[in-house]
């Protein structure tokens, strides 16, 4: 058997990948510098499109690999791309002032991620053989770990443009978990996900461009002073 069609192998390289995916996680939790987050974004969106990809290869799923493939694009490429140039224009390069200062945010994604684990334990199946149709099963616990150190960037944040890659990071959660336990959604509804996502992210940039307008910041909480 080629090494590249034995389950054991393929095994490995999802957990090797969905590990790097948390770590980039964590990161983007601590870095305040905005084009550094996107392109962090950028590499994580990469990873998923790789398992999407290993996946789909050793189960011959073939929308799989057009799941993977709409991932790299407009994750992996377009939406990053679109980030960096409205960074450049808005002229703004790092998150000054969240609401928790970066150890904290560390302890905190810390705390998330076992969190994650604890709950991930519940549904782990120790008897079951590996094979194509468990690849990824033990990712469960990444995929939520993801999802609630996005949520908790969203919260921690106040530039809306790192609230947009706490959302973003929130989603590649949700999809992770699709993919691993599942190997994704029903064609048509990932395909609606993703340009939601799409469609959110162009929507977002527009705001964010508006009020760097109005207030010469991005920082939402200055959008309390619109009373009437």
């Amino acid at each position: 058997m080629f090494l590249w069609q034995d389950p054991q192998f393929g095994n490995k390289l999802i957990t090797l990948m969905a590990a790097a995916v948390l770590v980039i996680q964590i990161m983007m939790v601590a870095q305040r510098w905005l084009v550094t987050n996107i392109r962090a974004f950028a590499v994580q969106s990469f990873l998923l499109a790789l398992i999407a990809f290993t996946i789909a290869g050793f189960n011959h799923a073939p929308h799989m690999y057009f799941v993977a493939g709409l991932t790299l694009v407009l994750k992996g490429i377009l939406l990053p791309l679109m980030l960096e140039k409205l960074v450049a224009k808005i002229g703004i390069a790092q998150e000054i002032e969240p609401h928790w200062n970066v150890p904290v945010s560390v302890l905190i994604a810390g705390v998330l991620t076992l969190f994650a684990y604890v709950i991930a334990e519940s549904l782990h199946r120790p008897d079951e053989a590996i094979g194509p149709a468990s690849l990824g099963h033990n990712t469960l616990a990444v995929a939520i770990a993801v999802f609630l150190t996005g949520f908790y960037m969203m919260v921690n944040r106040r530039k809306a443009l790192t609230q947009v890659l706490g959302l973003l990071c929130l989603e590649n959660g949700i999809f992770l978990a699709a993919i691993s336990l599942t190997y994704g959604m029903p064609l048509v509804v990932e395909g609606g996900v993703f340009f939601d996502v799409l469609v959110a992210a162009l929507l977002l940039a527009i705001l964010i461009y508006r009020i760097r307008e109005t207030f010469d910041s991005m920082d939402v909480s200055r959008l309390s002073r619109l009373r009437g």
